[in-house]
C-alpha cells in the first residue's frame, strides 16, 4: 500500500561545524573511514585554555576533547554586530548565527528576506562562557545585562529570527542532550499545522574553555578518553563541540520549487520517561522502546523497512545495554529481522556533541540513506557482552560497507536527555527530481554568476572557492547561475561576471579575468538615468544581444512592432534581426529611426522588468522621443507611430550631412563665421563637441576647409538634421501632434533643448515637431540632469557608446548596454552585472528563471577572534586580547579590563562621544559620519551611552536626542548644546 506522503517533510539545507573537519565532506570522509576525531591536548594547549595547574596536574583529568577549531572566530560585521558586542556573545550563539545562514544558503534560500514564512527552533548548552565572565567578577550591572542578552538560551532563536529577518516562530527548545531533537520534533510539527512554510532547526554544544573532563569512578565520562558505544572496552563518554543546522520545508513544496532535499522526515516522535527508572539521570529501556514506536507510527512504517539506526550511543556500561534492548524490542516488534538494522554512533567519532548531538546524527543518517554508504562505528572492537543480541534486528558495523538494508533507505535517528526527555525521527533517502521540462535545459549565449559578501576579503575567498567547486563538478550553469542569485543574500562588497559555461564561469573566477568588482555606496545606490541614442547608432541585428540577455525584451519589441504599419513593421523587424541586412537600406531615415524606437523602448520596458526603474531619462535627437515616452509623456503606440511619420517625413527631405567637430559650441561658431558656408550648428554634445549640419558639397567643402584646425568625424546619415533641410518636415509632423494625447512627465526629462522637465510640468504637443529642427542642446541637458540627481549613473539603453562617452565628458557614471558594433549578449550581461556591483537593483532570479537550485559552496566564514576580557583566563601579560577593543574612554562603570583608564577632561565634549562610541561598539576607527546603529549599536546600547554622557558632564542627556542624532558628528554637535546648560542631577530619560 503506497504511503501518504502530505506529512513528510523535506531537508533542503544542513550546515555544521564539527570537530576534526573542515566541512561537511571533510567530516562525511572522516565517518566512513570510521577515524576518531577527538583531540588530546598537551600541557601548553591546556594552560593557555586557561585550564587551572592543579587540574592539570589531577591524575583524574583527562585532556580529551572533540575540539572545535576556530570557535572564537565570527563575521560580526555580516551580522550588523559590533565588536564589542560580538566580544559579550556566547560562541555558540554566534557559530549558530553563522550555521544558520549557511544552511539556508546550501536550501538555496537567501538568508535575508526570504519570501517564505520560516520558523527558528534553537538549543544549546549551558553557557560556558558567561560562567567564565562571573567566575572573573568583572561584570558591572550594565553590562552583565549585555553578558545575559549573549549568553542565555533564552534569545538563541529570537536573535537569529532578528539578524535574519525572518517572522516565524522563533522558540529556544532545552532538553538536555536530546534538545537539538526535540527541537526537529518541534519544527516539523509546526510545519505540519501550518505556523510556518519554512523551518530552521539549530543546536549548539560548544564548551568553553575547550579542555577535557575530570574522570570520576562510577561517573559517566571515560576514564581512557576514547568513547566506544556497545563495546566490550566501553567505559563512558567524551565531551566534544560541534554547532549543526538543518533546514525544514513541506516535501510537496520543496520538490515543486526543484529543490532536492538531503533527504525526508517521515515522523518524529517525543515523550519522557516520568519515574519509572533508577533516578532522575538514569536511563529508561520503556520510554526509549515507546518513543521509537511511536515515530515508526507517525511515520507510517513498519520495522522491516529500516536498515540502520543511529543511535544515541554514549558509550557507558548503563547507558548502552538499555539503549541496544529498547531499539532491539521496538524494531523486533514493528516488524525487522535479526541482524538487519546497522547501527550508527557519531559519538565514537566527534565526542558528545550535547545539545547539538542530536541534529550531528541526523546530518549523519541523512547522509547514510542519500550515499547509500554504512560508516563503521569508529574503534570498534568486539561488542559488549552484557547486550541482548539473540535475536536483535541490530549489528555494529566494523568497516564501511554499502547499504544492504530494505528499499527505499531508511534509518532511524535516537537522541535521549539527562531527565527523560527521549526523541527520535524516522528518515528516508531523497525522491528524484522530476525531469526538466522541454527547453529548461537549451543553452543560452552566456551566464551572469553574482558574488557578494560583507568585506573585500571574503569576497575574494567566496569568489575562489566557487571557481574550484564549479571546475571540480561541473554544475549546469543554468542551475549554479540561478541559485547564486536566488540563494544568495545581496550584501555590500560585490563580484559579477559572465561565462559561455561553467568551465568558463570556472576559470574567470579563478583567474581574475573579466571579473568586475564594486561595492554599494553607504548612502545606497546612484539615481539611475537611462539615455537613449539618435540615428546613427544603427545597426543590422542589433536587437539580438538584447533578446538574447534581456527577459521581457522580445515581447515588448513586438508590442512595439505591432504599433507599426504590418509592412513597416516586417522590414524593421528583418533588419533588427539579421545582421546580414543591408546597412545602407537600414541607414535610411525611414527605417533607421522606427527601428532605433523600437529597440530602445523594448530595452527600457526588459530593465524596468528587471527592478532596474530610472529616475530620470535623457535622449539624443530620436532618443528624445523614446525618453518621453519612457517617461510618460507619450503612450508608446502614439510614439510609435509619430517616430514612423518622422522618419518618412525626413527621408522626403532634401539630402544633407552632418559633420562632428572636436570643439565646443563658441568656438564651432566662430568656424562657421570664418569660412562663411551656409552649415548650422545642429548639436552641441559636450563642452568639447558639436556637430554642424548643412547640404553635402557645404559639409564637404567646410571639412576641406578645416584642415585639421579640429578634429572631424563624418556622421553616418544622408540628412542634415537639426537644420533648415529638415524644415519641410516640420508641417507634417505638427499635424500629426495635433491629435496626439501629451502627459506631464511622470519622472524628469531632459529635453534636447537644454530644460528639465519634472514630473507635473506641461509639455506643447508641438514641441517634438520643432525639436526636429532646432539644434540639441545635450551638454545643456546632461548639467541639468548632473544638477538634479548628483552622481547620478547614466546608462545607455541602445546600441553604441555614444551618449556614455557624452555623460562621462560631464563627469557622470555611464554604463553602455551594448557598446560596439559586434556587442553580443554577453556584453549585455556583463553591463547588467556592473550595475548590481554599483549597488543597483537587479532581479537576477528573472535572468536565470530556467535554471533549479544546486549545492554550491556558501558564505566563506572566517572572521576576526573575538573573545571578551571578562571571559580571557588569567594571563601574566596584562590588556586586552585578540579582538578586544582598544583604549577605554574614560567612563562611571567598568570596562571589565579591571583598570580604570584617565578620564579625559569633560569639556573635550568631541573626544568624550568618540572615546564611548569606541568602547561601547568596540570600533576602533570612527568617522564623523558613521552611524551608531549601523555599527551594530542598538536601544540597549544608546541607552547606556545617554548615562555615561549624563555621569560625566554633570547634565541630563535624553535617549530620544541621541536616537535622533544617529551619527557622531550630530551626536557630538546635540552634546555640546547640552553640555552648555546649566548642569543638573537627574538621570538620562
Amino acid at each position: 500500500m503506497t504511503r501518504d506522503r502530505s506529512l513528510d517533510i523535506a531537508v533542503t539545507g544542513v550546515s555544521g561545524r564539527f570537530p576534526g573537519s573542515a566541512d561537511l565532506a571533510e567530516w562525511w570522509e572522516a565517518l566512513v573511514e570510521g577515524r576518531v576525531l577527538t583531540t588530546r591536548y598537551d600541557e601548553r594547549r591546556l594552560r593557555e585554555a586557561g585550564v587551572p595547574q592543579s587540574l592539570i596536574d589531577d591524575p583524574e583529568f583527562v585532556p580529551v576533547h572533540g575540539h572545535l577549531k576556530d570557535a572564537e572566530r565570527f563575521e560580526n560585521a555580516l551580522f550588523r554586530v559590533s565588536p564589542r558586542e560580538a566580544e559579550m556573545m556566547d560562541p555558540q550563539h554566534r557559530m549558530m548565527l553563522e550555521c544558520a545562514w549557511a544552511a539556508l544558503e546550501d536550501a538555496g534560500i537567501s538568508p535575508l528576506g526570504t519570501p517564505l514564512t520560516t520558523g527558528v527552533y534553537a538549543s544549546a548548552s549551558g553557557s560556558g562562557y558567561l560562567r567564565a565572565m562571573l567566575a572573573g567578577g568583572r561584570l558591572d550591572p550594565m553590562t552583565l545585562e549585555d553578558a545575559i542578552h549573549g549568553n542565555e538560551p533564552d534569545f538563541m532563536a529570537s536573535l537569529i529570527s532578528y539578524k535574519l529577518d525572518l517572522t516565524g516562530p522563533a522558540v529556544a527548545v532545552q532538553t538536555a542532550c536530546s534538545s537539538s531533537l526535540v527541537a526537529l520534533h518541534t519544527a516539523v510539527q509546526a510545519l505540519l499545522n501550518g505556523e510556518c512554510d519554512q523551518a530552521l532547526v539549530v543546536g549548539a554544544g560548544v564548551a568553553y574553555p575547550q579542555a577535557g573532563h575530570l574522570h570520576v569512578p562510577g561517573g559517566i565520562h571515560s576514564a581512557a578518553g576514547a568513547c566506544r558505544p556497545f563495546d566490550e572496552h566501553a567505559d563512558g563518554v567524551v565531551a566534544g563541540s560541534g554547532v549543526a543546522c538543518v533546514v525544514l520545508r513541506r516535501l510537496e513544496d520543496a520538490l515543486a520549487d526543484g529543490v532536492e532535499p538531503y533527504g525526508v522526515v517521515l515522523g518524529t516522535a517525543v515523550n519522557n520517561d516520568g519515574s519509572a527508572k533508577a533516578g532522575y539521570y538514569a536511563p529508561s529501556a520503556g520510554g526509549q522502546e515507546a518513543v521509537i514506536r511511536a515515530a515508526l507510527e507517525a511515520a507510517d512504517v513498519h520495522g522491516a523497512s529500516i536498515g540502520y539506526l543511529e543511535t544515541h550511543g554514549t558509550g557507558t556500561r548503563v547507558g548502552d545495554p538499555i539503549e541496544w534492548s529498547a531499539a532491539s524490542s521496538a524494531l523486533r516488534a514493528a516488524g525487522a529481522a535479526p541482524g538487519q538494522v546497522a547501527v550508527g554512533a557519531l559519538k565514537a567519532n566527534t565526542g558528545h556533541l550535547d545539545n547539538a548531538a542530536g541534529l550531528a546524527g541526523l546530518i549523519k543518517a541523512l547522509f547514510v540513506v542519500r550515499e547509500g554508504i554504512v560508516p563503521p562505528v569508529a574503534g570498534f572492537t568486539r561488542l559488549n557482552p552484557l547486550l541482548e543480541t539473540e535475536g536483535s534486528p541490530l549489528y555494529v558495523p566494523s568497516a564501511m560497507a554499502p547499504w544492504s538494508g530494505p528499499e527505499p533507505r531508511r534509518a532511524g535517528v535516537s537522541s535521549f536527555g539527562v531527565g527523560g526527555t527521549n526523541a527520535h525521527a524516522v528518515v528516508e533517502a531523497p525522491p528524484a527530481l522530476a525531469p526538466r521540462s522541454d527547453g529548461q535545459d537549451r543553452p543560452r549565449a552566456g551566464y551572469l554568476a553574482l558574488l557578494s559578501a560583507a568585506d573585500g576579503e571574503a569576497l575574494a575567498r567566496s569568489a575562489d572557492r566557487l571557481g574550484r567547486h564549479l571546475a571540480a563538478h561541473a554544475p549546469a550553469p543554468a542551475d549554479a547561475a540561478h541559485t547564486l542569485a536566488t540563494g544568495r543574500a545581496a550584501l555590500p562588497e560585490r563580484l559579477a561576471v559572465v561565462g559561455r559555461n561553467t568551465a568558463d564561469l570556472a576559470d574567470r573566477l579563478t583567474a581574475g579575468a573579466g571579473v568586475l568588482r564594486g561595492r554599494v555606496p553607504e548612502t545606497g545606490p546612484a539615481p539611475l538615468v537611462l539615455a537613449f541614442p539618435g540615428q546613427g547608432a544603427q545597426r543590422p541585428g542589433m536587437a539580438l544581444p538584447f533578446a538574447e540577455a534581456l527577459p521581457g525584451f522580445a515581447e515588448a519589441l513586438a508590442e512595439c512592432l505591432g504599433a507599426f504599419e504590418p509592412g513597416l513593421a516586417a522590414e524593421v523587424g528583418r533588419a533588427l534581426h539579421d545582421p546580414a541586412f543591408p546597412e545602407e537600406e537600414l541607414a535610411r531615415t525611414r527605417l533607421a529611426q522606427p527601428a532605433l524606437f523600437a529597440v530602445e523602448y523594448a530595452v527600457a520596458a526588459a530593465l524596468r522588468g528587471l527592478g532596474l526603474v530610472p529616475q530620470a531619462v535623457i535622449g539624443h535627437s530620436l532618443g528624445e522621443v523614446t525618453a518621453a515616452c519612457v517617461a510618460g509623456v507619450l503612450e508608446p503606440a502614439d510614439a510609435a507611430r509619430f517616430v514612423a511619420l518622422r522618419g518618412r517625413a525626413m527621408q522626403d527631405c532634401p539630402e544633407g550631412a552632418m559633420l562632428a567637430l572636436g570643439c565646443g559650441e563658441d568656438a564651432a561658431r566662430e568656424l562657421l563665421a570664418a569660412c562663411g558656408l551656409p552649415l548650422e550648428l545642429a548639436a552641441v554634445n559636450s563642452p568639447d563637441s558639436s556637430v554642424v549640419a548643412g547640404a553635402p558639397g557645404a559639409v564637404a567643402e567646410f571639412e576641406t576647409w578645416l584642415a585639421g584646425r579640429v578634429a572631424t568625424h563624418r556622421l553616418r546619415t544622408t540628412r542634415a538634421f537639426h537644420s533648415a533641410l529638415v524644415e519641410l518636415a516640420v508641417p507634417l509632423l505638427t499635424a500629426e501632434l495635433s491629435g496626439t494625447a501629451v502627459h506631464p512627465p511622470a519622472i524628469p526629462w531632459a529635453a534636447n533643448d537644454g530644460r528639465l522637465l519634472l514630473p507635473g510640468t506641461e509639455v506643447a504637443a508641438g514641441s517634438f515637431a520643432s525639436a526636429a529642427r532646432n539644434p540639441v542642446r545635450f551638454t545643456r541637458a546632461l548639467d541639468a540632469l548632473a544638477r538634479h540627481l548628483p552622481g547620478a549613473l547614466v546608462v545607455e539603453a541602445g546600441p553604441g557608446r555614444t551618449l556614455s562617452a557624452l555623460a562621462e565628458a560631464a563627469d557622470l557614471t555611464a554604463v553602455p548596454l551594448a557598446a560596439g558594433r559586434a556587442a553580443r549578449a554577453e556584453d549585455v550581461l556583463t553591463a547588467l552585472g556592473g550595475l548590481w556591483t554599483m549597488g543597483q537593483s537587479l532581479a537576477a532570479d528573472r535572468l536565470c528563471a530556467e535554471g533549479r537550485p544546486v549545492r554550491l559552496p556558501g558564505y566563506s566564514f572566517e572572521g576576526p577572534r573575538r573573545t571578551a576580557p571578562e571571559a580571557a583566563p588569567p594571563s601574566d601579560t596584562p590588556g586586552r586580547i585578540v579582538g578586544a577593543p582598544g583604549p577605554a574612554a574614560p567612563q562611571a562603570e567598568s570596562t571589565g579590563s579591571g583598570e580604570q583608564p584617565a578620564a579625559p577632561d569633560p569639556a573635550d565634549v568631541p573626544a568624550l562621544v568618540a572615546g564611548l562610541w569606541a568602547e561601547l561598539l568596540g570600533h576602533q576607527e570612527i568617522t564623523a559620519d558613521a552611524d551608531f546603529f549601523a555599527l551594530g549599536g542598538d536601544s540597549l546600547l544608546v541607552t547606556r551611552l545617554a548615562r555615561r554622557l549624563s555621569a560625566a558632564l554633570s547634565v541630563r542627556v535624553p535617549i530620544r536626542e541621541l536616537l535622533l542624532a544617529r551619527t557622531l558628528e550630530c551626536q557630538t554637535e546635540a552634546v555640546a548644546a547640552l553640555a552648555a546648560q546649566a548642569p543638573v542631577t537627574a538621570g538620562a530619560s
